[in-house]
């Protein structure tokens, strides 16, 4: 059965996935969601980068399993939610499910030049930045299917897919509510 008052957001690296979130929470007057922001704070609690913890975390399933299991939890206790999520359309599947994708060097642009990653990913050139989202992509795509048995990459999984390369936000997020507005009479 479908929740018409969930959406999960996820995406590739640097797609926006975090602002959109935010700007549609806002604009639907949304509870918004995030496992990303618990992620990072864990890796800054451990003192190491988003990667570093990723693989860390390979070794330690519980804590991936507690992280999404969270976004379960808190929808299954609210209503009129936006989950910023890698797993979230995997954690609520009745969600309105949507995927952001972008061409890798623009999402490493975006990255090198975003203050808010500095403290979990400062990387000291464009090129390192590329090479760790690269990195963190396999990893977490492996991780992922060890251990859920999904493919996050495999796009059949969502009702929406969005290139926001060329995209700003304002863009991305009237596209995500009239899509979204069409699933919800289906």
């Amino acid at each position: 059965m479908k929740r018409k008052d969930v959406i999960s957001i996820t995406g590739d690296l640097a797609s926006g996935q975090s602002t959109v979130s935010k700007m549609l929470a806002e604009d639907l007057n949304y509870h918004l969601y995030r496992n990303g922001t618990y992620f990072r704070s864990l890796a800054i609690e451990k003192g190491m980068s988003v990667t570093e913890f990723g693989e860390y975390v390979e070794n330690h399933p519980d804590i991936d399993k507690q992280i999404e299991k969270s976004a379960t939890e808190y929808a299954s206790t609210h209503q009129n939610i936006v989950i910023d999520a890698k797993m979230g359309w995997y954690a609520v599947p009745e969600s309105f499910k949507v995927y952001l994708k972008v061409d890798l060097d623009i999402a490493a642009k975006r990255a090198f030049a975003d203050p808010n990653r500095k403290r979990s990913e400062d990387l000291p050139t464009l090129q390192a930045q590329k090479e760790d989202m690269i990195r963190r992509t396999k990893n977490d795509l492996s991780r992922y299917f060890r251990l859920y048995h999904v493919h996050r990459d495999d796009m059949s999984n969502y009702d929406l897919v969005l290139d926001t390369s060329n995209l700003t936000p304002k863009e991305v997020l009237k596209k995500i509510k009239e899509e979204y507005e069409k699933w919800k009479q289906d």
